[in-house]
């Protein structure tokens, strides 16, 4: 068996008495498995030293052999029991961490013990002996440093002989969770002045109009934490205010969001509106909107609201109703001697009135099948409108031939000057719309039949007479009459 471990087993019988209890009395061939873990090795010094372990050694004129024996001896003076052990079962309790930091080995009972030893002791123990070695405070200042540790936004100074991150932390118990975000890393080395800053995640359990969403996030209100969901809550309705604060234990949030919505309520008009109201029933219950036993509605009560939704309501019975109708403005006409028969000229447009009608509605299954209009009221007056009509008759033409445009129009349509079959010709000679207004006709009337005999032979005379006085636009009549052609 190493003698440096049966040495430190006589230095320290209590402490070695306590973990035998814990874990009975060890085999000397366990005893054996350990017997190397009391040794300081080189690179315990150098770990406890940290990065200026080879420069503080040139400083005080020293190297590892000769510190791990000035180590050794000063062990003599050192507790028996140091705090750091207390993580063995059995042992005197006089520090430990938090539950939530895990064990850095998973080596039980006395190696456990030794290693937290050398990480912790060793460190106080350097820094005394370099102190006196160098003769001032260099030692000390290089491994006592003053670090700040910032958690969540609120910081604190801390004393340390850590080397790490990860080391002040453990110190400090604190452990870094797999939704935490910690600056630097754990096996960063740490120097004095020094700044740590780690952000804690806490889980935000947020119920958004009916659906449930989970989120990590590294925030301390409600407004950080939802900001870094990017849930977006803008008008909404939320069960807790946007200061309250985020535990570490989590949080359970409910929140509605602003909808636009148009509602429909049997015969009323339609009703653009805004609500946080997650289902059709809770928004009849904001509304406080009544349905009657025949009543129906439309999504159905228990379904979820959406931007743009239509929710109807259909009123089955009989219901009274009031609507807004127009009024027509109506036609006042005004005789102008001085303008020709047949001109019209609108004077003023006028404008149409309003009207409150109320209707008595009888619906069956949603379907109108009755409308009654039970009384009215006019709001607004219908302002005239007025049409100027000219009765001046247009001078009648001076003819000739007279007998034989009658003879003409006899065969055409039977001497029927104002004859309109609807077969596209038009008056007594028969003429065609697109050939009455060629030559003129519309000086006397739209169509030839409502132009008078003596105003359809002035412009059958035209006709002819472009023609080189030849009937042949009456063919058939023409050449009945033996008319030239």
């Amino acid at each position: 068996m190493d003698e440096d471990f049966r040495a430190w087993r006589s230095e320290f019988p209590d402490f070695y008495q306590q973990g035998s209890a814990a874990y009975g009395q060890l085999p000397e061939a366990d005893l054996d498995a350990y017997s190397g873990s009391i040794a300081i090795t080189p690179d315990d010094v150098r770990v406890a030293l940290g990065p200026q372990a080879d420069e503080l050694m040139a400083v005080a004129n020293v190297d590892v052999d000769e510190l791990i024996r000035l180590i050794n001896a000063e062990t003599t003076v050192l507790p028996v029991i140091p705090d750091d052990l207390s993580e063995v079962p059995g042992l005197p309790r006089v520090r430990r961490l938090p539950d939530t930091v895990e064990p850095e080995d998973d080596q039980p009972g006395l190696a456990t013990g030794i290693k937290r030893w050398k990480k912790t002791v060793l460190k106080a123990t350097l820094a005394s002996i370099l102190v006196s070695m160098i003769g001032g405070g260099a030692a000390a200042i290089t491994m006592n440093k003053s670090v700040t540790v910032d958690i969540d936004g609120k910081s604190h100074e801390v004393n340390t002989y850590a080397a790490t991150v990860g080391e002040v932390l453990e110190d400090e118990g604190l452990a870094v969770g797999s939704h935490d975000a910690l600056s630097p890393s754990p096996q960063a080395s740490i120097n004095d002045g020094g700044t740590i800053v780690l952000q804690r995640g806490r889980q935000l359990h947020v119920t958004v109009d009916g659906e449930k969403r989970e989120f990590w996030v590294r925030a301390t209100t409600v407004e950080e934490a939802l900001k870094a969901a990017n849930v977006s809550v803008d008008g909404a309705w939320m069960s807790h205010e946007m200061n309250s604060s985020v535990p570490l234990s989590g949080l359970s949030m409910e929140i509605k969001t602003l909808k636009n919505i148009t509602l429909f309520d049997g015969g009323n008009k339609p009703r653009p509106m805004e609500t946080t109201a997650v289902t059709v029933d809770e928004l009849l219950a904001e509304l406080n909107i009544k349905l009657g036993k025949d009543d129906t509605v439309t999504p159905g009560g228990n379904l979820t609201i959406t931007t743009g939704a239509e929710v109807r309501i259909t009123r089955n019975g009989v219901t009274v109703v009031n609507k807004t109708e127009k009024v027509p403005a109506p036609v006042q006409e005004v005789e102008d001697p001085n303008a020709e028969k047949g001109t019209e000229v609108v004077l003023d447009e006028g404008a149409p009135g309003e009207r409150i009608a109320t209707y008595r509605i009888t619906v069956k299954n949603g379907k109108e099948i009755a409308r009654e209009e039970i009384g009215s009221k006019v709001t607004k007056k219908p302002k005239p409108k007025i049409i100027r009509i000219g009765t001046k008759q247009p001078p009648q033409p001076v003819i000739s031939d007279g007998e034989v445009w009658d003879a003409l129009a006899q065969c055409e349509s039977t001497g029927n000057w104002a004859i309109n079959t609807g077969n596209g010709f038009y008056g007594g000679l028969q003429f065609s719309d697109g050939t009455w207004d060629a030559y003129g006709g519309e000086q006397y009337a739209p169509y030839a039949h409502q132009a008078t005999r003596e105003q359809q032979i002035a412009i059958a005379t035209k006709l002819r007479d472009a023609n080189g006085g030849s009937y042949a636009s009456w063919p058939h009549c023409s050449q009945k009459l033996g008319l030239p052609q």
